[in-house]
């Protein structure tokens, strides 16, 4: 099932790149209200993850969550304009930027809880195994979350029950402004190894070599092979959130910031092909992500009446408050 081929995968880094920078543009405009956290810089994990996935696999992904979104393949579109909370939204406006999900692609949501991503996937993924279905489930989660109990309770639960779950680090060196080494004791991948879970380092910044890595778990997991765990080694290039952009926080040296953007995962993927390849695949994007915006900016605003609209999942209509 795996995805091979070097344009595809090149352009997905390329339109998530475009895509975040264009976020970010819409949020100083103020056409997204909030703010973001910029998938900058990290394009090749998600890319990479995602090449090596079926039709019928499930992930979840952090607040940081746009590229795994689009990755999986979500309409650009569409994700444009639940960032800007319009009506033709994945979600018509109503989970934004941190909570986006398409459900028809396996995509069960952008997740704002720290590390909440692998209990989420070892549920899903235990209940449709039951259900007769050959399901492998990715958890996106980040450096910060190696700490917290609810990932290291997926651990424990995914091994135990042999649960296919690739768990994929994103290690981008800081937990919001708190470097990984003044907060993890130990090693990351050893937290996997304490739990029996097979564990690998990988450059995250090599789309190619994540996705191979990925297609190599995801084979032995498809066979029985249990849970596995990927530690994705990358640099953010943007601010944690773009709130940074006006506070500018400084807890990132000038010159390691200079050597983490000399890997560019786009210039990596992009110069494994012909100068005529990678210029149509920019033309494509640019134009696919002119074509977004241009469509989230022309969509509806929600109505505040229907605020309480979904609140219930049987449909049923919430009350408003009495005075």
């Amino acid at each position: 099932m795996t995805d091979a081929d070097p344009v595809r995968l090149y352009r997905t880094v390329r339109l998530i790149r475009r895509f975040e920078q264009r976020a970010v543009e819409l949020v100083h405009g103020g056409q997204i209200v909030g703010g973001i956290h910029p998938y900058l810089g990290q394009e090749g994990i998600a890319a990479g993850v995602c090449a090596a996935l079926g039709t019928d696999d499930v992930l979840a992904g952090t607040h940081r969550g746009h590229g795994h979104v689009l990755a999986r393949g979500a309409d650009p579109a569409r994700m444009f304009a639940e960032l800007c909370g319009r009506l033709t939204g994945l979600n018509a406006g109503r989970g934004g930027s941190m909570h986006a999900a398409d459900l028809s692609i396996g995509v069960l949501g952008a997740n704002a809880i720290v590390g909440a991503s692998g209990a989420i996937i070892t549920g899903a993924v235990w209940a449709r195994r039951r259900q007769g279905h050959d399901t492998v489930g990715v958890s996106f989660f980040g450096d910060g979350a190696v700490n917290e109990g609810m990932l290291l309770e997926a651990f424990n639960l995914a091994a135990l029950w042999r649960v296919p779950v690739l768990f994929v680090c994103e290690n981008n060196g800081y937990a919001t402004t708190m470097p990984v080494a003044g907060a993890v004791a130990g090693s990351i991948a050893g937290r996997a190894a304490a739990f029996g879970i097979r564990a690998v380092e990988v450059d995250g910044q090599d789309p190619e070599a994540v996705r191979d890595a990925a297609a190599a778990a995801v084979d032995r997991m498809r066979a029985g092979g249990g849970p596995e765990l990927i530690e994705a080694r990358t640099y953010r290039f943007d601010a944690h959130h773009t709130f940074e952009h006006a506070v500018r926080l400084d807890y990132r040296p000038p010159d390691e910031v200079t050597r983490g953007r000399a890997r560019d995962p786009v210039h990596i993927q992009g110069e494994r092909l012909s100068d005529a390849d990678r210029a149509a695949v920019d033309a494509e994007v640019e134009a696919t992500v002119d074509a977004a915006v241009r469509f989230a900016l022309d969509s509806p605003e929600p109505d505040p009446a229907d605020a309480l609209t979904y609140l219930y999942a049987s449909g049923m209509t919430a009350r408003t408050g009495g005075g």
